[in-house]
């Protein structure tokens, strides 16, 4: 290209004849393109540009003046054509691909509720849902923890138009205190809340913990008083203690809802769902469902056949070969999947289904939006990806002088390192949640990957390289992997129940730190004598005036001051060698590698025991 604009060419001036044809060219004027619109050979317009003192090829630009000299000397007329403003860009300007156009009051229709549960573990969630769906699925589980947030839609009959059938959708959020990211989430596409209280326990932890997301969202709560079959049921406590915590019943004259209830028994359980539909009734729930649909994922995972994603839409409805996007990742739609294992062809707002074709694992709690075909998809996957790469890659942070030794020391600091791999984006999440949690001043933890799937020869290798362990919970080992693990040295702890895991990795974790070393003594003798031995050295003529001594580390005290430290040569009795001697009794004692012992020291019989550190 010419470099700048070039100097005012030299040479003959020729001047435009009037009425003569316009050319019109976009900058930059290529020789080229200036030479097939004045149907003139390219070697030609060199010629003149040399002629001119300009040195150009064909491929390169030239200065618009120069173009209009060479224009008028074959009696034409030159015009830079103007681009469009911001027609300097090489691609259209982008539309923004994802504007959530507002829907007109006229196209909202009333929508099924979605209705998370949640509650402390143990206090029967998943029996209560269980009776709902009529199917037991609890039975099966490790620990009778819900490993996953399962959704599922049931049809119930309207209380006052009982012909009328209702949908409700539930979300199942695992109790256990880990997973609060994903009750956080759970919390988040909801519109009612069952806080779940059993009966003969009351109010616990993860209740309020189950509260306070509930109320962080603004969603409204119904309590639902579990196990009211149990003998040591006291339906008033629990009542009591929600009171206090700022949820009046309605029949103490406040606006919370309580319905008793039994997962086993069933009883209570049609009066609840009565009480929902009545409740969504009073919150005019809608949504537009003919748009291009958009809602959030419940949960992620990776199956043999490819990512699935369990997704909640929220407006719109999804359809089979729809083209969606969820963060960096896209898809067209291969199958929607209900909890029966059903093909559906598309799924209305409120509706929850299992997507087949996106080309990663999201995360769980993600929006995922229709788009109106697959290459704006693509466009825009390409640059949320290109955009987390940058921001990970401005994280990481650079070592400068000033930060050297601070970094040299971290890095002297004690850490374990892990690869956490689980079945679903929910479990990975929670347990990365769940370990981070697990901060020491002595022992930090550093997850240097974590993700969905099985364990595979990267993930051992990446374990091998940072001198790492590997965690899978509820997921398997790939063929051979056992075998390149053993080989690298790198452990493998396979887990179905989340306790266990970070129960495993604190005692880890205090495995790492060095042992506390504590010095017992054990005993005491003084020196009451000195004999010297023919074939030299000397013996000391001890008794023991506390504990025992016994044949090990002995220190020599004089004046209660330390003259000496090491091992005991022999340890006799009278003639006989022995291995210990009690209080009150005399012995002669031989120290090794120290002769120079006086009447009146004082020798202390000594043991190291190792204690393990404790974080």
């Amino acid at each position: 290209m010419a470099s700048g604009r070039p100097a005012q060419p030299t040479g003959p001036v020729y001047n435009t004849p009037e009425g003569a044809v316009v050319i019109t060219l976009k900058p930059p004027i290529i020789v080229r393109e200036l030479a097939e619109q004045l149907k003139k050979k390219p070697f030609q317009l060199i010629a003149d540009l040399i002629e001119l003192k300009v040195m150009a090829n064909v491929n390169q630009a030239i200065d618009e003046t120069i173009a209009q000299r060479l224009c008028s000397k074959y009696g034409f007329k030159f015009e830079v054509e103007k681009r469009d403003r911001g027609g300097g860009t090489v691609h259209a300007p982008k539309k923004a691909t994802e504007i959530d156009t507002e829907d007109k009051p006229e196209q909202l229709k009333t929508r099924a509720p979605v209705v998370t549960i949640m509650g402390h573990v143990d206090h029967g969630k998943t029996t209560l849902l269980d009776s709902i769906r009529q199917t037991n699925v609890a039975s099966g589980e490790s620990g009778g923890i819900t490993q996953h947030i399962g959704a599922y839609t049931i049809s119930f009959p309207h209380p006052e138009r009982k012909t009328e059938l209702q949908q409700i959708t539930f979300l199942d959020t695992p109790g256990h205190a880990a997973f609060s990211a994903m009750r956080a989430r759970g919390a988040n596409v909801t519109d009612i809340v069952i806080l779940v209280v059993a009966a003969n326990d009351g109010v616990m932890p993860q209740t309020l913990e189950a509260l306070a997301h509930a109320q962080a969202a603004k969603v409204p709560i119904i309590v639902a008083i579990n196990k009211c079959d149990h003998p040591n049921a006291n339906v008033m406590k629990a009542r009591q203690q929600l009171q206090e915590r700022g949820l009046v019943p309605d029949d103490w004259g406040g606006n919370t809802t309580f319905v008793e209830v039994s997962g086993l028994t069933k009883a209570g359980i049609p009066h609840l769902l009565e009480i929902l539909i009545l409740q969504s009734e009073l919150m005019e729930l809608k949504a537009n469902p003919d748009r291009r649909a958009k809602g959030n994922i419940i949960e992620s995972g990776l199956d043999p056949g490819g990512p699935t994603a369990t997704v909640l839409v929220r407006k719109g409805t999804l359809r089979v070969g729809d083209v969606i996007i969820c963060g960096q990742y896209w898809g067209k739609v291969r199958a929607l999947i209900n909890e029966e294992d059903k093909r559906l062809k598309e799924a209305g707002p409120s509706v929850a289904v299992k997507v087949l074709g996106l080309n990663g694992v999201p995360e769980a709690g993600l929006e995922f939006s229709v788009m109106e075909n697959d290459r704006a998809a693509r466009e825009l996957a390409e640059s949320r990806e290109q955009e987390a790469r940058s921001l990970a890659k401005e994280a990481r942070s650079k070592i400068t002088l000033e930060n050297l030794f601070a970094t040299l020391a971290e890095n002297s600091a004690k850490v374990l390192k892990v690869v956490v791999k689980a079945d679903t984006q929910g479990s990975v999440e929670a347990i990365v949640e769940a370990l981070k949690k697990n901060e020491f001043d002595k022992v930090s933890l550093d997850i240097i990957h974590s993700a969905v799937g099985t364990i595979t020869e990267t993930d051992v290798m990446l374990a091998s390289a940072s001198k790492g362990i590997i965690l899978g919970f509820h997921t398997r080992i790939d063929n051979g992997v056992s075998d390149i693990a053993k080989r690298e040295g790198v452990q493998i702890k396979l887990y179905s129940i989340i306790y266990e895991l970070i129960d495993q990795v604190k005692e880890s974790m205090a495995g790492l730190l060095d042992p506390i070393i504590k010095e017992v003594v054990v005993g005491s003798a003084e020196v009451k004598k000195i004999f010297e031995l023919s074939k030299g050295g000397n013996v000391a003529g001890c008794i023991v005036s506390s504990g025992r001594i016994a044949r090990g580390k002995v220190r020599i005290m004089r004046r209660k001051n330390l003259i000496y430290e090491g091992q005991t040569q022999t340890l006799r009795r009278f003639q006989d060698e022995v291995n210990e001697v009690r209080a009150g009794m005399e012995c002669g004692i031989r120290i090794d590698g120290f002769n120079e012992l006086q009447v009146g020291d004082v020798i202390e019989a000594y043991l190291v025991e190792k204690h393990t550190a404790k974080l």
